[in-house]
This record gives C-alpha cells, sequence and structure tokens, in this order.
C-alpha cells in the first residue's frame, strides 16, 4: 500500500533538535510535476532564443547578399548597357562597310535600346537580364557573320586586284597599239590583238600581275612566248622574247622577271608583243596600264 504522506526531517547541524514535515503526497506530485514544466518551459525558451539568433543572423546575412546582388546587377545593368551602344556604334560602321563594299545590308538584330534601373521583383530582374544578355550574344553572332562576310568579299576583291593586269611589262615605246591595222608583212588589214612595245635585247619583261605561267614555249608568228594565267578569267601573253625566265606551273607575282626582250618569231624588230585577255578575248593593254 503505498504511503499518503511523506514526512521530512530537518536536522540542524549542531543542534539536536530535530523540525519534522509532514507533507501530503500529492504536494510532492504537484512539486514534481512544476518543477518538469518548469524545466520544459525554460528548455523550450532557450531553444527558441537560440533559434530566433540563428535566424536573426540568418537573415541579416541574406539581406546583406540580397544588397550585394542588387549592387551587382545595377552593375551588369549599367555595363550591358555600354555594351549595347558599342553594338549600336558597330552596326553602323558595319552597314557604313558593307554600303561601301556594295554588298546587302544584314538582317536587322534584336538590339532595340531598351534598358534602364534593375526591377523590384528578383525574378523579373533577372529574366530581363537574361534577355538583354540574349540580345547582345544574337547583335554578336550576326556582327560576327557579316565580319566574316565582308572579310571574304575584300579577300575576293584583293586577289581580283592582284589578278587584274595593271602597268607596263617592259619599258620602251609603243610602236603599234591594239586594234586594225595594216600588217607589215601583207600589207592587208588585219586586227592586232596586243600592244608592241620596242626595247632593247635583254630588257627585262615583267609579270603586271600575280598568276601562274600556263605557257613558256617557242610558238609559231610568236617565238619565245609567256602566257599567264592570272585567274578571274584574265591571262597576259608575252611574245618575241629572246629569253624565257620562267616554267609552266610556276608561280609568278606582279613585278617578277619573265622573259627578256628579244626579236623571235614573226617580228621586224626587238620589241614585246603584250595581250590581255578576259575570257579569251582580247583587249585593249592600254587600258591596264
Amino acid at each position: 500500500m503505498s504511503a499518503k504522506r511523506f514526512t521530512l526531517l530537518v536536522i540542524p547541524e549542531g543542534s539536536h533538535r530535530v523540525r519534522r514535515f509532514t507533507l501530503p503526497r500529492r504536494w510532492i506530485s504537484l512539486a514534481i510535476s512544476c518543477s518538469i514544466l518548469l524545466f520544459l518551459g525554460t528548455g523550450a525558451l532557450l531553444f527558441d532564443y537560440v533559434r530566433t539568433h540563428v535566424d536573426r543572423q540568418e537573415l541579416q546575412r541574406l539581406r546583406a547578399e540580397s544588397r550585394s546582388q542588387q549592387q551587382e546587377i545595377g552593375r551588369l545593368c549599367a555595363n550591358i548597357e555600354d555594351l549595347r551602344k558599342e553594338m549600336v556604334v558597330l552596326a553602323q560602321n558595319d552597314a557604313k562597310v558593307r554600303v561601301l563594299a556594295q554588298l546587302s545590308g544584314p538582317r536587322p538584330d534584336a538590339l532595340n535600346g531598351m534598358g534602364g534601373a534593375p526591377e523590384d521583383d528578383a525574378a523579373t530582374e533577372f529574366s530581363e537580364l537574361q534577355r538583354q544578355i540574349d540580345q547582345i550574344r544574337e547583335a554578336i553572332e550576326l556582327r560576327r557573320e557579316s565580319q566574316e562576310e565582308v572579310q571574304g568579299f575584300l579577300n575576293d576583291q584583293r586577289s581580283l586586284m592582284a589578278a587584274k593586269p595593271n602597268g607596263w611589262p617592259v619599258k620602251g615605246w609603243v610602236t603599234s597599239n591594239f586594234g586594225m591595222r595594216n600588217s607589215p608583212f601583207t600589207g592587208k588589214r588585219k586586227m592586232h590583238e596586243g600592244l608592241d612595245i620596242a626595247a632593247s635585247t635583254g630588257t627585262a619583261v615583267i609579270a603586271t600581275a600575280d598568276g601562274i605561267v600556263s605557257r613558256a614555249e617557242t610558238a609559231p608568228g610568236y617565238g619565245k612566248m609567256v602566257v599567264i594565267d592570272h585567274g578571274y578569267g584574265f591571262k597576259t601573253l608575252y611574245a618575241h622574247n629572246s629569253k624565257l625566265l620562267v616554267k609552266v606551273g610556276q608561280r609568278v607575282k606582279r613585278g617578277d622577271k619573265v622573259a627578256a626582250v628579244g626579236n623571235t618569231g614573226t617580228s621586224t624588230g626587238t620589241h614585246l608583243h603584250y595581250e590581255v585577255r578576259l575570257n579569251g578575248v582580247p583587249l585593249n593593254p592600254k587600258k591596264y596600264i
């Protein structure tokens, strides 16, 4: 049978008098319960305090990160706007170059001049920032494609200029022009398909454009002859030479020596017979001197 009461004896030190306290069992149970509740309550308050303190520190850290991100977004927006302005200038310069080169204009890019300060909504900010970045990437790709096209055109033009005959093939004086003339051998009217340039025997004959030697031989009427294929349909012919200085298949540059003036083949004197042909059609060489 369990006790209904508990007796508490208090014996002071150095005294023989004993104090007795009788406590009902329910008081003891109530005290224990209160102690447990107090302990649990204190623990809960302590836990809540620690959690609140940690949450406050985390909130402060997140706020600091948010402010830093806002500042970084602001800087990125400013940089994007600067890039946009530079891309607009590049697009204008590209358009001018294409007009000068007589090329068709590139397709319009995505740069439409939009911008401004960051929005309050973070999702909207990043979405708008990503959109602007995508626009600039697209514009850069368009400029790259356009520059490649312009570069290709300029390379073709450079190659064409190098292939187009230009200048005198020999130092001398013209003794017979391009066109119809009386043949010095038969007296009959005949087309003279080149230019006769008188010069001393052995005078250097130079290529008037870049190309590849397609013929270097002795031919009936022309004597010792050199033909250079310049590409783009252009060919030049140098005849009546005393000496050939190049071989078939040899690549030559404008100004390279290819032969020496002579009097070989059907000729009335020392001179160079010079022809310019485009797609097989003889042209007046004076147009290219």
